[in-house]
């Protein structure tokens, strides 16, 4: 059913106010970490036969079943049956086909930009290839930084299936009915609708596979965003990264000693907590450098270094370059 402007806007607001006020969240920071350029999505209309094919690209892809039904087909032999409100998302953005048979010729997938300078995140593509079913698809990708993944997402499969089924991950269902009805009846304000729900997805999609770990209670990363001790232990970090840390005022923070939280830490984060720690100072002094005017001396010490030097050889330790050349080489992030 196709809802009002109003609520559309009541209900993107009341998003975007759950999403601000848990900024220090580590999926949200995870996330934000590595994304370098705004989603971009098509809508995508099919009628059978039809095949397309993805080629691989630069971070994450993903697909929503709209109506009707297809295959998504992987060089390896897998094939996957979509239905409706059914989500894939592919955390490399590795080669696959969507089609409605296995045995239907494939073409690429090469949508039509959204307006002549490519400036907003939908575009269209349309495949009319007999008097088969017809399939409407929301095909996209999220731009993230492969070569220095966050290790929460590096943890993900390669594949993640979330079917459409009734009761489960209310969020993510509303904001599919919502990106639904925004696309079926565009209105005033649509395109800001659009690209701000396809944003909510991924914290949505990964949200999700997240809660239906079997093993999220006691293992990875699942555990390590829930668990009373390494929880608080990693929002500290994330939000003040450069305080001076150690592994005993963390462990203290939290009720354990020193070497019960370093091994509760490790198990469940899979690195100690003075590596991550020097990890997330560095992905921060990344985006900072990206992102920002500021100057080197500055970053290294809004990130825990006492000197520029100090700041330029870990850096470089960690990204090959230095802080100065990685900021002229890093691309520059489009506009929101």
């Amino acid at each position: 059913m196709v809802r009002s402007l109003d609520s559309l806007s009541d209900r993107l607001v009341t998003a975007r106010l759950l999403v601000y006020i848990g900024r220090m969240d580590i999926l949200t920071e995870a996330v934000a970490s590595m994304r370098t350029d705004r989603a971009r999505a098509a809508r995508t209309e099919c009628r059978g036969p039809w095949g397309l094919r993805f080629h691989e690209e630069a971070g994450s892809g993903f697909h929503i079943v709209l109506s009707g039904s297809c295959w998504l087909l992987t060089p390896d032999g897998g094939a996957t049956a979509l239905g409706v409100g059914d989500v894939v998302f592919l955390r490399r953005g590795a080669e696959h086909v969507l089609t409605d048979d296995p045995g239907s010729p494939v073409r690429d997938f090469r949508p039509e930009p959204a307006a002549p300078d490519d400036s907003t995140v939908l575009g269209h593509f349309a495949l009319d290839g007999g008097e088969g079913p017809r399939t409407t698809l929301l095909c996209g990708s999220y731009h993230l930084d492969r070569t220095r993944q966050h290790p929460l997402v590096a943890s993900l499969p390669e594949l993640i299936h979330l079917p459409a089924q009734p009761g489960r991950h209310p969020a993510l269902r509303a904001a599919i009915e919502l990106l639904g009805a925004e696309l079926n009846s565009p209105g005033p304000g649509s395109d800001g609708v659009v690209a701000e729900l396809i944003d909510l997805l991924l914290l949505y999609i990964l949200r999700a596979w997240l809660a239906e770990q079997p093993d999220c209670a006691t293992a990875g990363w699942s555990a390590a965003l829930t668990d009373p001790a390494i929880a608080p232990a990693l929002r500290a970090i994330h939000a003040d990264p450069g305080h001076a840390w150690t592994v005993e005022g963390l462990g203290e923070r939290v009720g354990l000693s020193r070497a019960a939280f370093a091994r509760r830490f490790t198990g469940l984060v899979g690195e100690p907590p003075l590596a991550y720690l020097t990890r997330w100072r560095m992905t921060t002094a990344a985006r900072l450098l990206r992102q920002s005017d500021l100057g080197i001396g500055t970053v290294g010490a809004r990130v825990g270094y006492g000197s520029e030097f100090a700041f330029a050889k870990a850096f470089k330790r960690a990204y090959g370059l230095p802080p100065g050349q990685y900021r002229r080489e890093a691309p520059e992030p489009s506009a929101a």
